[in-house]
Parts: structure tokens; C-alpha cells; sequence
């Protein structure tokens, strides 16, 4: 299994998963938040195709994630995943409803060569899941838009090989930013976005020796620095920095194996 990253941040979010059994291949694109346009031309910077892309796996209604994922769908024929919550918020009346199919927490869902295993999360939006895939033999988690990381969260995660995991913000830069004090309240509370120190701690809650890469996703171009996220998950996995990858806001992350 591999995972890439099309971009992550506020500008736009989309992971592009692979997973390989001998001669066949399953391609899961998990959020679709730019134009259909730039999808397409991120996808092939990542060597891929929407003709690639199995299904599309949606986290939530924000703009930032559900983009362009119901005419990208509709476009290429591509099968659209997400919770009910969530059709209700972006449900469209042309959408075809044969491409739809509805996830629910803690039902596993068959896609080729890999298991979707979703979870809920706190965020405010209408019934969010994140990920977890599995091949059989490795689980990749994603998690990235999350106010807190309840014990469920934590256990929906376990056994996993490699994370995807939302380092937002770093709270003292965010307290004293120049963000409008209301959105600084939604980022900091219970259904927002996870600090830096908020993800290390559900990374230490995760951890096992068999955990060996781990990428930080959602940093906040105005609250946050690659070096503030990565040492907070130093702080955790010890001084291998090299197993701690950043998500660009903008380009992303090139392909991560789990081997």
C-alpha cells in the first residue's frame, strides 16, 4: 500500500491511496477539494488518472474536502462515498444515485484490493468520518479534521503502519495571530482542529513498534511552521525525523510506501 498527498490545507484537500494484490491495483481518492480542473492536473502530477480512481471516499461537507468530488464523479462515472450526514448537506438532486453509497461508523466497506473502515470524529460538520485502509497485511489511518481525539479515535487507529494526521495550528501562534477571535474559539474548541500537541498526544496514545511512518496534514499556513509540527511528533517517535514527513498546503506530499 502507498498513499500521496494532492494538497493539504485550507486552500484544498485531497490523499490518493493505492493498494496492490499481485497483477491488480485499487485507487481511493479520499476528499476532492479543489476544481475539477485541478484535481485532474494534480492527479497526473502524481502519475494517475480520474479513469485510475476506483472510488472517491468523502470526510466531510466542508468546501475544503467535498470541492469537486460530486461532478468529478459524475464526470468519469467514479463511485462517491461518504456518511448519510453528509449527502444531506451536499446532496444534489441531478446526481446520479447509482454512484452514491453511504458509509457508516464502524462498517467496513470491501473496494478491491482494500478495506475502507470508517470512524467518526468530532468536527463540526454533518455526521464527519475519517479512514483507516487495509490491504490484508498493512493499515493506513487518515485522520485529519478533528477538534479532539477521544479514546474511540484512538482505537479506531490501532495497528496502523502509517498515519495521516492533522497538525493544524500550533496554539500560541494561533492565540496571538491575527485571526478573528471567533474563528480562533472554533479552531480551539472541541470540533475544530487538532494542535500540534493535540496530535502528538493521539500519535503517543497510537504508538507500536510497528508504526513507522507517520505525515502531518492540515498545517494552517498563518498558525503553524513544518518545523513546529515536526517536533511535536518528534517529541513522540524520538529523534528519527526522517519517519516524519509534512504535508504541503499547496503540493502536498510525493508518494509514501508502507513497507
Amino acid at each position: 500500500m502507498r498513499f500521496c498527498s494532492l494538497g493539504s490545507g485550507s486552500g484544498g484537500n485531497s490523499t490518493l491511496i493505492e493498494a496492490s494484490q499481485g497483477i491488480t491495483s485499487t485507487r481511493l481518492l479520499v476528499d476532492a477539494g479543489f476544481s475539477v480542473r485541478e484535481l485532474v492536473k494534480r492527479l497526473a502530477r502524481a502519475g494517475s488518472a480520474p479513469e485510475d480512481v476506483d472510488a472517491v471516499f468523502i470526510t466531510h461537507e466542508h468546501g475544503d474536502h467535498i470541492g469537486c468530488a460530486l461532478a468529478f464523479a459524475m464526470r468519469y462515472r467514479i463511485p462517491l462515498v461518504m456518511s448519510r450526514g453528509t449527502w444531506r448537506a451536499v446532496g444534489n438532486a441531478d446526481f446520479d444515485p447509482g454512484l452514491l453509497r453511504i458509509a457508516k461508523d464502524g462498517e467496513a466497506m470491501a473496494l478491491g484490493d482494500m478495506d475502507l473502515r470508517p470512524f467518526s470524529v468530532p468536527h463540526d460538520a454533518n455526521e464527519p468520518l475519517q479512514l483507516v485502509l487495509d490491504d490484508g497485511a498493512l493499515r493506513l489511518g487518515v485522520v485529519t479534521d478533528l477538534g479532539c481525539a477521544p479514546a474511540s479515535v484512538a482505537q479506531a487507529l490501532a495497528g496502523c503502519q502509517a498515519l495521516l494526521l492533522e497538525c493544524n495550528h500550533d496554539e500560541g501562534m494561533l492565540r496571538t495571530g491575527p485571526y478573528h477571535p471567533a474563528l480562533k474559539k472554533r479552531i480551539l474548541g472541541s470540533h475544530g482542529h487538532l494542535s500540534n500537541a493535540a496530535a502528538a498526544d493521539l500519535l503517543a496514545r497510537c504508538l507500536h513498534t510497528g508504526l513507522k511512518t507517520v505525515a502531518a496534514a492540515h498545517l494552517s499556513e498563518h498558525n503553524n511552521t513544518p518545523e513546529l509540527a515536526r517536533a511535536a511528533l518528534t517529541r513522540i517517535l524520538g529523534d528519527a525525523q526522517s519517519d516524519i514527513r509534512i504535508a504541503h498546503p499547496t503540493l502536498g506530499l510525493d508518494w509514501m510506501s508502507l513497507n
